[in-house]
């Protein structure tokens, strides 16, 4: 199978194909870094995060460059408040965006390259687009003439009468057309600023990203991603920006997250439901944060609340609990073979066809995770019947869901921890009293464990247990 992939530019699924095979380009667009991330800028890291992890498990090499902006009127305004240097807030809250997507298990990109750093290659790109006549100054900044770009609006998928009717020129922009946007904006007193042709000033927004894209991945890139609040005007902008300079498809594949609501309602500060990573994986384990997300397709609209993360929570639960009962019957498995492992022996290879099937069909970890919970409920129905165990089958399982782990990481597979001979002795005492039918005394003991944090399940194996930190 091949991989496919819903790509926004022309709004159907693709056969994934990258310009040089086996390598692969891919562009994110990082934070601006003046605040903690939300959660809605979690689900873009977290996905996108999975979609490389797949790409280089189905043999393609991935190179992620994902920006931090370090500069713009946010970070500014921010630092006036704080009184604090620009430079000093980007590296407090990079420090800070580090620390949480690392809570939620995203692996860095190859690359974070910072706006700052590359003043250099957004200057010549800049100049490029003056020499096609696609830039102009104007009072001491530089605007780049979206009218000069016949393709301006075709990600977005507007007409020119469409884009305008939302367009407007803002109280001290010098730009010609309410489409038109700043490359180059002249330094004001008190703002960070570089030598430029156009003299002292910084970069706008937008073309910090496509003059980074390019630097560190060439002129046309495999894949870029991001938020779907980025399609205009940042992508459109990018795409205006780069081609416009190079005369050459700027991106082959556009991929978009979709929005992500809280409790239905659409996440602002107006609202004050702006809910930040930060905060929240002080109140939730950060693996059901990510099962969260991974349990939408990444397209899909999703709902935040906090019944719903109990939910997932419960979920990844089963999934946690069946990982760790197969860890703990290793230990008592053998080589023999009958008919009780003959369902979840066919089970298996059907769960890692429609699994790598799933994946394949546009990313779609929500269908992933629920070949991992069908095989799970065919894994614990062999798990409680009567007879001995056939080790094989259940490290083939076990390896299953270790690789399917290292693409989603919504479960924490780890050494089955031991108990200590007090607790040992207690579950020992608690089967000789059933033994005996002393009821009453089984469900003291019982009752006791649960307190100590150890819970019991009775099956036709004997008595098992887990810890309740075993989640």
């Amino acid at each position: 199978m091949t991989v496919k992939l819903y790509n926004t530019l022309t709004r159907r699924k693709e056969e994934f194909a990258p310009l040089n095979p086996p390598e692969v380009t891919f562009y994110i667009c990082g934070p601006t870094v003046y605040d903690y991330i939300h959660i809605g800028n979690a689900r873009v890291f977290i996905v996108f995060d999975v979609i490389r992890r797949y790409l280089n498990h189905r043999g393609y090499r991935v190179k992620m460059v994902q920006n931090y902006t370090d500069i713009d009127d946010k970070m500014i305004e921010r630092a006036r408040e704080e009184g604090t240097a620009v430079a000093a807030l980007a590296q407090k809250f990079i420090e800070a965006y580090e620390a949480d997507v690392s809570g939620l298990r995203v692996r860095p990109a190859d690359l974070h390259p910072r706006a700052t750093e590359h003043i250099e290659p957004i200057v010549e790109l800049i100049g490029r687009l003056e020499e096609k006549g696609l830039a102009y100054r104007s009072g001491g900044d530089v605007y780049y003439s979206a009218g000069g770009f016949s393709e301006y609006g075709r990600l977005s998928h507007q007409d020119t009468e469409e884009l305008l009717a939302g367009a407007r020129i803002e109280p001290g922009e010098k730009k010609r057309d309410p489409l038109d946007f700043a490359l180059w904006k002249q330094k004001k007193e008190g703002e960070p600023a570089w030598d430029s042709p156009w003299g002292l000033g910084r970069p706008g927004w937008h073309v910090e990203c496509s003059a980074m894209a390019m630097h560190y991945l060439g002129e046309t890139v495999d894949l870029h991603a991001g938020g779907a609040d980025l399609i205009f005007p940042h992508h459109e902008n990018e795409i205006a920006q780069s081609s416009g300079a190079t005369g050459k498809p700027f991106v082959r594949y556009w991929l978009h997250a979709g929005y992500l609501n809280i409790e239905e309602k659409k996440m602002s500060k107006s609202l004050g439901n702006v809910l930040t990573v930060h905060r929240l994986l002080e109140e939730y384990n950060p693996l059901d944060l990510r099962f969260f997300i991974l349990s939408a397709h990444y397209r899909s609209p999703l709902n935040f609340s906090r019944e719903l993360i109990a939910q997932a929570g419960s979920g990844r639960e089963r999934l946690q609990e069946l990982v760790n009962n197969v860890s703990r019957a290793l230990g008592e498995a053998g080589e023999e073979q009958g008919a009780p492992e003959k369902q979840l022996r066919a089970a298996l290879p059907e769960a890692q066809r429609d699994f790598a099937k799933a994946m394949d069909d546009d990313f779609n970890t929500a269908g992933a995770i629920g070949v991992l919970f069908e095989l799970a409920r065919k894994g614990n129905i062999y798990l409680r019947e009567g007879h001995p165990y056939n080790r094989g089958l259940l490290e083939q399982l076990l390896e299953f869901y270790t690789q399917a782990n290292d693409l989603l990481e919504i479960l924490e597979l780890r050494e089955p921890r031991s108990l200590d001979e007090e607790l040992l002795g207690m579950i020992k005492r608690r089967e000789e009293a059933r033994e005996r039918k002393e009821w009453a005394e089984a469900d003291r003991i019982r009752h006791e464990l649960k307190e100590r944090g150890v819970i019991l399940e009775d099956t036709a194996h004997g008595t098992r247990w887990k810890l309740e930190m075993d989640r």
